[in-house]
């Protein structure tokens, strides 16, 4: 009995470990959403500007490597290690919360890929929902693109939408500051974006040859064209 109340313990400390985690993920990525600029001292260019670029064209978040995607959580992770060390406060704890917390774009990134591009593996952890899931990560990239911030897991969200935590907390910032969450050109309606992001826009697929009749992209032109004539 004892050994099976330490490991429900130990389970939830897991549970609660990787929610803390996905919760100071959330209130990053929040902060860069509703905030921060381009322009903005020191974190515009390197943090702020890919943030802009992943609102607009999601998918380019993809095609970054681990160390693109983690450099600046590995320093914080790194310095917060350094923290403890002297203090004697490393545990397996704090371990497992770095660990989460570097990866937390990786995370993010496996719900912008395909089944086939996550692998088997990772596309059973997002099935039993040990990962965030695609469809969950989706709602925060729905207009108007200021909800379900938090990307490691899907049941930090819903407590946090259910609570409207980042409305109540945007109030509090707004009626201490005068500060509102930024314009977002991403939302549609509301751009367009600043011109920079040309360089990062996806190559349009190219036109099939005249020769083509299998494609979907040959028949609806086709079609077009017979209705058109």
């Amino acid at each position: 009995m004892n050994t099976l109340i330490h490991l429900l313990l130990v389970a939830l400390q897991v549970v609660l470990i990787v929610g803390l985690a996905d919760f100071v993920a959330g209130l990053v990525h929040w902060a860069e959403d509703a905030y921060f600029t381009e322009e903005t001292p020191l974190i515009g260019a390197p943090i702020i500007r890919p943030n802009i670029v992943h609102h607009h064209f999601p998918r380019y978040f993809t095609t970054l490597s681990w160390w693109e995607s983690a450099a600046e959580l590995v320093l914080v992770g790194l310095v917060l290690l350094a923290i403890a060390w002297p203090l004697g406060l490393i545990s397996w704890q704090l371990i497992l919360f770095v660990a989460v917390s570097i990866n937390a774009n990786e995370i993010h990134k496996m719900a912008h890929r395909t089944r086939a591009e996550n692998g088997w593996f990772i596309s059973l952890l997002q099935d039993w929902r040990l990962l965030q899931t695609s469809r969950h990560h989706g709602l925060h990239h729905s207009d108007p693109k200021n909800t379900y911030y938090c990307p490691v897991t899907n049941y930090v969200n819903p407590v946090l939408e259910h609570l409207q935590f980042w409305d109540h907390l945007e109030n509090i910032i707004e009626f201490l500051t005068g500060a509102t969450h930024r314009h977002d050109t991403a939302v549609r309606g509301q751009g367009p974006g600043p011109d920079w992001l040309a360089e990062f826009r996806p190559a349009r697929k190219a036109v099939c040859a005249e020769t083509c009749t299998g494609c979907a992209h040959c028949s609806r032109t086709r079609n077009a064209d017979s209705r058109a004539a």
